[in-house]
Formats: structure tokens, C-alpha cells, sequence
């Protein structure tokens, strides 16, 4: 072989690795600059309820840290799934978010029939704790769970939920398994529409968040009895818990999230989930959600999808006891 040749092939190597690092170097590059234009947040609820009225506030920071604006787009429906849809078929290129609540994992375990896929979306952060409150009718004599327990005990009662397969469905019956009741379930479209059932005395009881319902237990119109935490809560520090009040199995509480479409760039990822945890354990938000009744977490893209696998593997084992399914 001629030197001539060696240093054309030499040529051609050099050409070749200076071509990938300059390649490497561009995506790094547009990587780091993301983002360069409007975010795109896809809401699972209408406009105006507690987990768009917490993902509106929290994004109005995350926009002024990020330099970008951030728009909040409602798709309300079928539990979640539409909007949760919608996000997996989305372009993974960092400007379509998804919020989902706790029936994420809840449709998971209750649905075959889903349009995506769990691998469809890849997890940013667990943003926010939602404690669920026991509520009870005033025309309950109970003043406790255990006495709420002995009183349901020996006539038929009802309890709400904000519809087929939700965190408080699921609640609702597993607390009437262990609580040895005859529980007949009510479906709503939401808690403003269970709520005024449930201070009339139409339905018994109702697993909700604390937001919908502390303002009518401080108004002498609905019973707090327990909180479905592992710990109380700050709105309602003088209500126990499931847990000691003799429920330790009852410990699952609500939650807000924050996903992306499968193969979104993992340095996408990972600024939107640190900037998001900046935004929700800053003194801000803070304050704004203690009003809510709401606890800040903010996670890495792992921390939510651990939680994300726990609660899968509860509620199976809660649908499983109870022998609920939404697709038979």
C-alpha cells in the first residue's frame, strides 16, 4: 500500500470522528438551549378545579425560570385517559408535558383496554401530595371512624366518589371490606356534584381531598373523621388517620405528576424536574398550597416512577380484593 493511500484513509478516519464529535457538540448544544419556545401542559380536569388551579400557579413560576411561556391546555375525560392519550402520542421533543393525578396508576390496574402504553411516557416529577379525608354526613352519629364503623355496620349505607375507578372508588371500598359494611358505591363527575349529595345525607361517606371539603367540617355542614396519609395533615392537624384509627391498610393518598412522551431527551428531563422541584419547594408555591391543603414534594424522573410503581402494585392488590374492574 502506497503512503499516498495511508494518508487518504488517515484523512477519512480524521474526517469521520471529527464529523461525529462536531455532531455530538450540535446536539449538546441544542440541548442545552432548550427550551427555545413556548411548553405545551396538557390537563387532565376542566379549568378551574384544585389540580389545574395548583399546575396553573406552579407553571407561572417554572415560565419565568425557564424564559418561556408555558400554556395550560384542558382535556377533561373518561378519568384521565384522554388527555393521558394524547400525551403519548405526542413528539417527544421536550414541548409537550402531561399532568396526571393518582388515577393514572388507578387506570393502569382497572383498565385493559387502554390506548397507550405506561412505556408510552416517561416520568418528570411527583410535584404535589394530595391528602384524602374521610368525610361523613352530619346525619351520622358518628363522631369517629370506629364509631362510624359500628353505626354502618348495621344498616346499608353509601359512600361517593368522583367517578369509576377513581382513588376514592378505590378507597371507598376497600374501607368497607375492612370494615365489614354493605357499601354501595356512587359515581360522580366530580366533588362539587358529591359533595352537596353527601352534606344532604344522600350518600354516607366520601374519601376526597382535603381543598372541597375542610370549609364545610369548619362550617358544621360535614365530618371529617380520618385522613388516608401516613401522617396528618397541616389543614386539618386535629383529624387522625386511617392508621390510627385502626385502618393501617388504608394509608394511599392523591397526587400530582408531571409525565413526558416516551424518548423526550433525558437532559430535558431532567432540567423541567429540577425546575420544577425549585418552583414547588420555594417559599411561593408553598404558601399557596397550604391553603390548598396540598403537601410540595418535587422529585427526580426515578422518585416518581418508584411511587408510580408502589401505587400500581396497592391498588392491584385493592381491585383484586374487591373484585373491581372498569373493562370486564
Amino acid at each position: 500500500m502506497t503512503q499516498k493511500n495511508h494518508v487518504t484513509r488517515r484523512a477519512v478516519v480524521l474526517t469521520g470522528v471529527l464529523a461525529a464529535v462536531c455532531g455530538l457538540a450540535g446536539n449538546n448544544a441544542r440541548a442545552e438551549e432548550w427550551p427555545t419556545k413556548t411548553i405545551k401542559v396538557l390537563v387532565p380536569y376542566v379549568a378551574g378545579g384544585p389540580v389545574d388551579s395548583v399546575t396553573r400557579m406552579l407553571m407561572e413560576i417554572v415560565s419565568k425560570s425557564v424564559e418561556q411561556p408555558i400554556i395550560i391546555e384542558n382535556k377533561p375525560g373518561a378519568n384521565t385517559v384522554i388527555a393521558t392519550t394524547q400525551l403519548a402520542r405526542s413528539a417527544p421533543d421536550g414541548y409537550t408535558f402531561g399532568v396526571v393525578p393518582a388515577a393514572y396508576t388507578t387506570n393502569q390496574v382497572l383498565s385493559r383496554n387502554l390506548q397507550y402504553k405506561p412505556s408510552d411516557l416517561a416520568p418528570v416529577s411527583h410535584m404535589v401530595n394530595i391528602p384524602l379525608v374521610l368525610f361523613a354526613s352530619v346525619s351520622t352519629p358518628a363522631n369517629s371512624v370506629k364509631e362510624f364503623a359500628a353505626w354502618a355496620q348495621t344498616k346499608p349505607v353509601s359512600y361517593a366518589s368522583t367517578g369509576p375507578g377513581s382513588t376514592g372508588h378505590l378507597l371507598g371500598e376497600i374501607f368497607s371490606l375492612a370494615a365489614g359494611l354493605k357499601a354501595t358505591h356512587v359515581g360522580y363527575n366530580g366533588s362539587a356534584q358529591a359533595m352537596p349529595d353527601l352534606m344532604g345525607g344522600r350518600v354516607d361517606y366520601f374519601f376526597d381531598p382535603a381543598t372541597g371539603g375542610m370549609p364545610h367540617v369548619k362550617a358544621g355542614k360535614l365530618k371529617a373523621l380520618a385522613v388516608s396519609a401516613q401522617q396528618r395533615c397541616d389543614c386539618a392537624p386535629d383529624v387522625p388517620t386511617m392508621a390510627e384509627s385502626g385502618y393501617p391498610e388504608i394509608v394511599q393518598g392523591s397526587w400530582i405528576g408531571l409525565m413526558a412522551p416516551a424518548k423526550t431527551p433525558r437532559n430535558v428531563l431532567d432540567r423541567f424536574s429540577a425546575e420544577v422541584a425549585k418552583a414547588v419547594q420555594g417559599p411561593e408555591f408553598a404558601k399557596k398550597l397550604q391553603v390548598l391543603g396540598f403537601g410540595p414534594v418535587g422529585s427526580t424522573p426515578e422518585q416518581f416512577q418508584a411511587l408510580i410503581d408502589r401505587d400500581v402494585a396497592a391498588y392491584a392488590d385493592i381491585a383484586r380484593k374487591a373484585d373491581i374492574r372498569l373493562d370486564r
